[in-house]
């Protein structure tokens, strides 16, 4: 049996993004969202405040509080989107929730302090990845060899007079033999015997606690292991390339330390953490005296407060302070405004961007010009199938035209349209896909028109089916 020692957990070093001016934020920014220079500009400034805050003495970086930001606009001009860029640009932990889903204290559903628990999962998560891929190598080959240690037989007994020599080395030139077809992939289909955990690790029941009525798994085995035992092992018939998976990720937990990783994870949320909190107009406004939803909103804002404000959250994993995590706020606000808060939970928000609603120029740059265009989507994925699909200039500029038409007619859902219009449009190529009979279709205007105008002109048809 072998032992090994825990990965030992580095301190991040400086990523190229430390590096990267206000400036740089916003252009790569644009590589992915079309517009809205204001609002990157702002979430660059908050993002480098941080990494400046960093290089401060304590005493100082103790003063300086992450400046939370409030997106004043209408669904689907890119608020989420900026934010979840900025948090995958930055390797930051990322938690995009929804304020109308939690209540105050005291009635169901989730209390505020489960999204500081939920970010700190996605931090363990994002660090155990991390660990993960900085231990591959090495449990690439101890997986190796218990995979030759399955696939290889049992040596015979020693036979009297016969050298023992003789006898491994003929057994270490046919685990080189097996190892040479293990790497070029020809025992993939084999079939091997392996010990497996029988409990699987889920959850046997679920208790509600508490607070906020919050849920909580719990495993039987490990709240009464005297009565369960401590789960035990199975052995299971599987091929060769699925064993490997399951021993890989045995031989990554083996090198990687969970208690290096939680506390490495709460690091990182309390200095690099990133809250969306979606739909914010949604529990803007005072309590009306009455009865219903009204007289929750100010309670919801009130138990929000000290979580923007900076506090301590006990999570599985350690305590957090919250009051380095940035927070990004955002918002339609079409019947409340920003001044409908709480003055207390307005004043934690002091930088307000307004985003611009999205016309047909904008949506014509969405569809070509970002890195994951809505057309080199649709493009790549036909392309799979060995079909060359391609676009007019004069089409893209229908599609956007038909999209902004769409949503000054009904309901103004911004660059989701284009989604919806993508989609019946090319409904017939992604049905067909290696079937079409034209493998290099070309989409010009008279197909968008000819796909598009009825559902144009019926304006009650439209606002269903898009």
């Amino acid at each position: 049996m072998v032992f090994y020692m825990p990965a030992r957990i580095e301190e991040s070093p400086a990523t190229e993004f430390d590096r990267m001016s206000p400036r740089q934020i916003v252009a790569e920014l644009d590589r992915h969202v079309v517009g809205q220079h204001r609002a990157k500009r702002a979430v660059a400034i908050a993002l480098r405040n941080r990494i400046r805050r960093q290089r401060l003495p304590s005493e100082m970086a103790d003063e300086v509080a992450p400046k939370n930001i409030i997106m004043i606009g209408p669904t689907g001009v890119g608020k989420t989107e900026i934010a979840r860029r900025l948090a995958r640009m930055t390797g930051s932990p990322f938690l995009k929730v929804e304020a109308s889903k939690y209540t105050e204290v005291g009635y169901v559903g989730r209390d505020v302090e489960s999204m500081i628990r939920d970010l700190a999962e996605v931090a363990v998560e994002l660090v155990r990845r991390e660990r993960a891929q900085q231990v591959r190598p090495r449990a690439e080959q101890q997986a190796e060899e218990r995979l030759l240690a399955l696939l290889l037989p049992a040596p015979r007994p020693p036979v009297p007079g016969e050298p023992v020599a003789d006898e491994r080395s003929a057994q270490l030139r046919t685990r080189e033999k097996l190892r040479e077809r293990l790497r070029a992939g020809e025992l993939e289909e084999s079939a091997v015997e392996l010990e497996v955990s029988d409990s699987g690790g889920q959850p046997l029941f679920k208790l509600w606690t508490g607070q906020g009525m919050e849920e909580m798994n719990v495993n039987l085995r490990d709240a009464m292991p005297g009565v369960f035992g401590r789960g035990g092992t199975r052995r299971r018939r599987m091929t060769v390339a699925e064993a490997r998976d399951q021993i890989l990720k045995e031989e990554e937990e083996k090198m990687i330390d969970p208690d290096q990783v939680a506390r490495q994870a709460i690091e990182r949320v309390e200095s690099h953490g990133i809250v969306f909190l979606d739909e914010i107009d949604k529990i803007a406004g005072r309590e009306a005296g009455g009865r219903g939803p009204e007289v929750s909103r100010e309670g919801v804002q009130r138990d929000l407060l000290p979580i923007v404000e900076g506090t301590i959250v006990n999570t599985k994993y350690g305590r957090v302070r919250t009051d380095y995590i940035l927070f990004i706020a955002s918002g339609a606000f079409h019947v409340s405004k920003p001044s409908d808060l709480i003055p207390e939970l307005q004043g934690r928000f002091p930088i307000r961007v307004e985003l611009e609603a999205l016309g047909k120029e904008d949506f014509v740059r969405i569809l070509t010009e970002p890195d994951g265009a809505l057309t080199k989507q649709y493009m790549a994925l036909l392309a799979t199938e060995g079909v060359a699909l391609r676009f007019t200039a004069d089409a893209i500029d229908a599609i956007a035209e038909f999209a902004a038409r769409v949503n000054e007619a009904s309901e103004n859902i911004g660059a989701r349209r284009l989604h919806t219009i993508m989609e019946r449009l090319l409904d017939e190529p992604l049905f067909q896909g290696s079937e079409l009979a034209d493998r290099s279709p070309c989409i010009d205007r008279a197909q968008v028109e000819s796909a598009l105008a009825d559902l144009v002109t019926d304006r009650d048809l439209s606002r269903y089916i898009l």
